[in-house]
């Protein structure tokens, strides 16, 4: 038997319950990991709150998009992976489990001395801040807006773009400013007056923006950015069409999590993970979550 987050109807973090169900079995083309850690997202929250239903969703449901693991099993016609390698990867609302069945299109090998749970948590904001640095069209000499730089997307974002070479200001609360000096980002507060205080770092203007907040940090951005194709938003995608900014979505690929999961190891990278829970405490990770005061990842670990 394999152990699994579930959940039977849409609402708060305690509709998560742990459940039994026989071990998956790898088919072809397929490889199963021992699943180590799995990364928590905030889209998690808002899958298990119901943002997304619709009437053809079918129960009980599961969670969790990226992970690290151990290849325990091997289908037919797998050639690239072996038993007993360790990986990390991606999936679709189905990782907060002991066992996975997944594409090895979707792992890639973990680089040795690189922790489970920063491995765990690398796929979804690691890949997101990736693609959405390329879909502003950072460059150096530029600078970049980060909404909510202190949590998992932000963080990646900020360090990334200053590789490019960019200037970057990134918007946190007063306790996490120290966090973004650390990480090269000029950090302001956010809330009222946010737009001022920008242009006083950066009197030259912003040269794009990336949003993680929606609703006000938007509003801001739409207010420093000349160019709104140069905005993006993570989260509030019924106001990037009305507004004409970018919808950032961030496709995946295990080429760009190898080079994400090899800047980390070389120390290059830097993702904190602030907060780890059991797979069984599901719903406290998810109670953390929505506190909205998460620097870097959480995680949940399978024993």
């Amino acid at each position: 038997m394999t152990r699994r987050i579930v959940f039977d109807s849409y609402g708060g973090p305690e509709v998560l319950r742990l459940v039994e169900t026989p071990e998956p079995v790898a088919g072809e083309g397929q490889i199963r990991v021992r699943i180590r850690a799995a990364g928590v997202n905030r889209v998690d929250c808002r899958i298990r709150s119901g943002e997304f239903a619709s009437d053809d969703d079918e129960w009980p449901q599961t969670l969790g998009n990226e992970f690290s693991g151990v290849v325990d099993q091997t289908g037919p016609g797998v050639n690239d992976f072996a038993v007993g390698e360790e990986v990390l990867g991606f999936a679709t609302a189905a990782a907060y489990t002991e066992h996975l069945l997944v594409s090895p299109d979707a792992v890639t090998r973990k680089p040795p001395g690189l922790p489970w749970e920063v491995a765990a948590c690398l796929s979804a904001a690691g890949q997101t801040a990736w693609n959405a640095l390329r879909e502003l069209r950072v460059t150096a000499g530029e600078t970049l807006l980060v909404h909510a730089a202190a949590g998992g997307v932000g963080t990646v974002a900020v360090q990334l773009a200053r590789r490019l070479g960019a200037t970057v200001i990134g918007t946190a609360s007063e306790r996490n400013h120290d966090y973004l000096r650390s990480l090269g980002a000029v950090p302001v507060s956010y809330g009222a007056g946010l737009i001022e205080r920008v242009r006083q770092v950066v009197p030259a203007g912003v040269n794009a923006a990336l949003d993680a907040v929606g609703g006000d940090a938007l509003a801001a951005s739409l207010a420093l950015v000349r160019d709104r194709e140069r905005i993006g938003t993570l989260v509030d995608h019924a106001a990037a069409a009305a507004l004409g900014v970018r919808r950032l979505r961030g496709a995946r690929s295990a080429q760009t999590l190898a080079r994400l999961a090899a800047l980390c190891a070389a120390g290059e990278l830097r993702l904190p993970v602030t907060r780890v829970y059991p797979l069984e405490n599901a719903a406290d990770a998810h109670r953390h979550m929505e506190t909205g005061h998460v620097r870097g990842k959480i995680a949940l670990v399978v024993d």
